[in-house]
């Protein structure tokens, strides 16, 4: 399909990657057009379809619902896919990136409203990567809490 890309990769167990466990989200803004990034846990596309369908309800004004996913199929390969959802560039593309860059299994969703003002194709991918980026930072840093150490009496 034009505008998608999936493939496979690896076939080693699943704990090379590690596994979304909750939802981040990040909003981002860029020229007046509107980003609404999710990371969230997926299994397979049908976690993705049901995710993009919950998005289009929230975001009714969003014309382009772009995802990445990564996930293991049942002999435990890595299963890479991306929609692009008609947008400019390859947005779609670019949000796999950031979840293979963070060696993340789950699924990235960044939907757009726009803003009136055309990004172009290079705009368009930097603002999807910022959207993306954004939500997978709130992931990470909710992941991150200072451990005290054990606590001695004084």
């Amino acid at each position: 399909m034009a505008g998608d890309a999936e493939g496979r990769s690896g076939t080693g167990a699943a704990g090379a990657a590690m596994r979304v466990g909750r939802v981040a989200e990040h909003r981002h803004v860029e020229e007046r057009s509107r980003f609404h990034a999710v990371v969230f846990p997926a299994a397979d596309e049908e976690d993705v379809a049901a995710r993009v369908r919950v998005a289009r309800a929230e975001h009714r004004k969003a014309n382009h619902h772009c995802w990445a996913l990564r996930c293991r199929d049942g002999s435990g390969a890595l299963v890479e896919r991306a929609k692009d959802d008609g947008e400019v560039g390859h947005p779609g593309r670019v949000l796999l990136e950031l979840l293979r860059r963070h060696e993340l299994e789950g699924a990235l969703l960044v939907s757009r409203v726009f803003g009136g003002v055309k990004l172009g194709v290079g705009g368009v991918s930097r603002a999807f990567r910022a959207a993306g980026a954004g939500a997978i930072a709130v992931l990470l840093s909710s992941l991150r809490t200072p451990d005290p150490g054990p606590q001695t009496p004084s």
